[in-house]
């Protein structure tokens, strides 16, 4: 179910209008907990960034037709069947519209042509079959006679106005820049509520965990909920913005390399944050407080380990730019005991047991339809 949006949809979560205002503990809990989002934003294709980025999938037809216009000028692009799914069918302008946000972020990446055009024809292949899905699922909708209701839809735009820090005007203007209608954008939240729904009816509500369940997982994983390092760290970080160039984001790596350098000469971790870091904590010599191991990432835990107090990092490149961590010290915390950790156990699990059971659902589904793409 991975695919090619995993690397591209980065650069929204990076993009959203409040990310910039988290707080010190907030940026590293945020990073700490990358790769790790609940499963029905993180494996249901066709449900990414619903919540926070649904608005900013609003492309307009002079976009999509931008972003794929042919390199002969006197050719003209005709609209065409691409996929018959049962008794839908999927048109080259819908997939045109769906593509369009990522190929402009594609095409910043700064790779070869060849590469480009290789990330460009899986990112096509991926959406070809997240809209598949779609269309699908939007059928079982149809068959099991789903609704939902105006109250609900009105909620959810307030969910999303309030994740976006928009207000009625903000959202109105969006939707204008974008050529398209509150209408027609209250029927895309439709759509989407309806496909939750089903996903819960079908697959959600058979799954139970059990309490040997949670029993067995606590025993198997002494290493996140028995005694654990807690880290008081400092760190130094420069922030890449997503419309960054190649050459911009070159010199940002440099300036960190030079840092670095700084560093292994016997630089001074808190003088130097305190001077270049444009992250959380740098007016404190890059401070920002005490972490248990396990609700650091992966990607910092594999760089912290082995690491004792005044050591650092490498370089780590993160959704919050280009960082260094500085170990200020490491202490043994107090483990917790199965019923500290049942709640979080239980959603592991569950997610773990829906990823796999919607998998299933879903191969079922098209093993008993018509499915016919046509390049």
């Amino acid at each position: 179910m991975k695919n090619i949006f995993t690397r591209v949809a980065a650069c929204y979560a990076r993009s959203a209008p409040n990310a910039s205002r988290n707080t010190a503990t907030t940026a590293v809990h945020t990073d700490a907990h990358t790769g790790n989002t609940p499963f029905a934003m993180k494996k249901l294709l066709f449900f990414a960034f619903f919540l926070i980025q649904l608005p900013f999938f609003a492309i307009s037809a002079a976009a999509a037709a931008d972003a794929f216009a042919t390199d002969t000028a006197d050719v003209r692009t005709v609209d065409r069947i691409i996929a018959i799914v049962n008794e839908d069918i999927i048109l080259l302008s819908e997939l045109n519209a769906r593509m369009a946000p990522y190929v402009e972020r594609v095409r910043q990446e700064g790779l070869s042509p060849v590469q480009t055009s290789q990330m460009l024809a899986k990112l096509r292949q991926d959406m070809i079959d997240r809209m598949v899905d779609e269309k699908l699922t939007d059928q079982e909708v149809r068959r099991q006679d789903l609704s939902v209701d105006d109250a609900e839809i009105d909620s959810t735009i307030e969910r999303i106005k309030v994740s976006n820090s928009f207000t009625d005007e903000d959202l109105r203007a969006f939707l204008e820049r974008e050529q398209t209608t509150m209408d027609a954008y209250r029927q895309k939240i439709r759509e989407q509520l309806l496909r939750f729904r089903l996903v819960n009816y079908q697959v959600k509500s058979r799954i139970v965990i059990t309490d040997e369940d949670i029993q067995n997982y606590y025993d198997r994983n002494p290493d996140l909920y028995g005694d654990e390092m807690v880290y008081h760290l400092r760190n130094i970080t420069f922030p890449m913005p997503t419309s960054a160039t190649p050459a911009q984001r070159a010199e940002v790596r440099k300036q960190m390399e030079t840092i670095h350098e700084k560093l292994v000469s016997g630089g001074d971790f808190a003088a130097l944050a305190q001077t270049y870091s444009k992250g959380p904590g740098a007016d404190r010599g890059g401070d920002i407080g005490q972490f248990k191991r396990s609700s650091l990432s992966g990607q910092i835990q594999s760089a912290l380990s082995g690491l004792n107090s005044g050591e650092f990092t490498q370089i780590l490149d993160t959704d919050r730019g280009l960082q260094l961590f500085y170990v200020e010290s490491v202490t043994s915390g107090e483990g917790r005991s199965v019923e500290a950790a049942r709640q979080e156990i239980q959603q592991k699990l569950f997610e773990e047991r829906v990823d796999a059971k919607f998998v299933s659902w879903l191969e079922d589904l098209r093993s008993r339809s018509h499915i016919k793409i046509l390049n």
